[in-house]
């Protein structure tokens, strides 16, 4: 490897890194269509090689939790068309008929092992609301309670663009913190995170362990817009830093590679490693990352250094400036002046009220508003930092 690429150090040796990996007991694994599919048809061999090895994993005594993509190249053949549908009415009507037989090939293969599996069609909408987010933990720690594997997919036949999640690497990510799983697995079309697209490199290097999502990271995932952006590399960059920021681990490897997630549990040096910075509660996931921020709230030095080093909440007389439109209780973004998003919580005012309390004192709320609900815009205990 190129010591002299800022992206490929490693602080240190990347095989005692995967150590740690043989003491999972809990873990999410997601397939994209590009694993299990092939020219926009199902892989039969594919889904076989995959149910075998994570029935091993199952059997070795850790909880697996998969979230799949495929619905809709299962699903078009079966409708008779003889190519996969552009339109969004056939694409859902695809994915309804893919579901089931999806989800019929998972349920024989999986049976053949001795497993049983159960079906959960989730969108965003179900992440952002707080009481269908604790049932929807409560009915899959049930699940896993009683050895079922889950096996979850956005509900496609009904997600419109204001209540999906989008794309299921992000989904995998929301899974993960939802069931506090110690590692994600996603796998690829591609053996791991290069320090450039290798579809238009010839020369990049495979990174075996990421520390820190750095800035020359998303660079290299394309996050300004290049070419290496396509082909979803941004889409799991983003999982990595949801999973990590919130204290659990992620790998990315290629899901060709037979047996890929059993050797990777034993320690087997495959795909990128991304470490986890500081562990953080069930309910403060939720807040920075299962529901996307309304607006955004510029504050001023004092009050980051109130909130980074003092541990205090974030009162009117820090904020600077204020974006978006929210209400009560709407996560929001809380910015430094110069731009850098440094913590995520839940306001106790709308955008318009909270544009007027900007900079003034917690004794004048009252006189500004008419009334005083609280003292604070975002109390403590409903703030999570951003390392």
């Amino acid at each position: 490897m190129n010591s002299s690429s800022p992206i490929a150090q490693e602080r240190c040796n990347p095989t005692e890194a995967r150590a740690c990996l043989s003491d999972v007991r809990r873990i999410v694994v997601k397939v994209g269509s590009t694993t299990i599919a092939d020219e926009g048809h199902l892989n039969e061999a594919a889904l076989i090689g995959l149910v075998h090895d994570l029935a091993l994993v199952k059997q070795d005594g850790v909880e697996v939790i998969l979230v799949t993509s495929g619905a809709i190249a299962a699903g078009w053949p079966g409708l008779g068309l003889k190519q996969r549908p552009q339109t969004l009415p056939h694409l859902q009507a695809s994915a309804a008929v893919g579901q089931i037989r999806l989800m019929t090939a998972y349920e024989e293969w999986f049976r053949s092992y001795g497993q049983r599996t159960a079906l959960m069609l989730l969108t965003r909408d179900d992440f952002s609301n707080r009481e269908r987010y604790t049932r929807m933990n409560d009915t899959l720690r049930a699940l896993l309670h009683h050895g079922v594997i889950p096996i979850i997919n956005e509900n496609d036949t009904v997600a419109v663009d204001e209540i999906k999640v989008g794309d299921n690497d992000t989904l995998s990510a929301y899974v993960t913190n939802l069931a506090q799983a110690e590692l994600l697995v996603i796998l690829s079309d591609q053996a791991g995170f290069y320090t450039a697209d290798p579809r238009h490199d010839p020369n990049p290097e495979l990174i075996h362990t990421v520390h820190t999502i750095s800035e020359e990271i998303w660079q290299a995932a394309g996050e300004a817009g290049t070419a290496s952006g396509t082909g979803g590399m941004v889409t799991k960059l983003r999982a990595a830093d949801i999973v990590t920021g919130s204290g659990e681990m992620m790998v990315l490897a290629h899901g060709q590679e037979p047996l890929v997630v059993t050797r990777l549990l034993k320690g087997e040096l495959l795909g990128t490693l991304f470490l986890p910075q500081s562990r953080i509660s069930g309910r403060k996931r939720w807040i920075a990352y299962s529901r996307p921020p309304k607006g955004r709230l510029i504050v001023d030095d004092g009050a980051r250094n109130a909130l980074v080093r003092g541990g205090r909440s974030l009162l009117p007389a820090g904020i600077r400036r204020v974006e978006g439109s929210f209400d009560y209780s709407d996560t929001v973004s809380c910015l430094t002046e110069n731009g850098v998003e440094f913590a995520r919580g839940l306001v106790n005012y709308n955008a318009i009220e909270t544009a007027k309390l900007a900079g003034k004192h917690t004794k004048d709320i009252e006189k500004i508003l008419g009334y005083r609900d609280y003292d604070e815009i975002i109390h403590r205990d409903n703030l999570v930092l951003l390392d």
